[in-house]
């Protein structure tokens, strides 16, 4: 499974056609988002990503869970999105 990082600073529109592209080769895709910002980008670029892969009739389902990640020695609460084909 591809893993995608999203920060605060990531364009949405980017993130969505990296989504977008490994879902169009039948794969889920994680996408990982430590803080609000993150979440938030993270959040637009699944909507986006959305509306990119509907006309290739892709219905795109997100699940998302809490992960723990280790980050410079420091343990981390991410919010972790599964999106994949319905």
């Amino acid at each position: 499974m591809e893993t995608l990082k999203v920060s605060t600073n990531s364009v949405p529109k980017s993130v969505a056609g990296a989504i977008a592209a490994i879902l169009r080769n039948r794969q889920p895709v994680e996408v990982i988002a430590i803080g609000a910002g993150a979440v938030n980008q993270t959040t637009k670029s699944i909507a986006i990503a959305r509306g990119f892969v509907a006309p290739n009739g892709i219905d795109l389902i997100c699940i998302p869970s809490f992960a723990q990640l280790d980050v410079d020695g420091q343990e981390k609460t991410s919010i972790r999105f599964l999106v994949e084909q319905r």
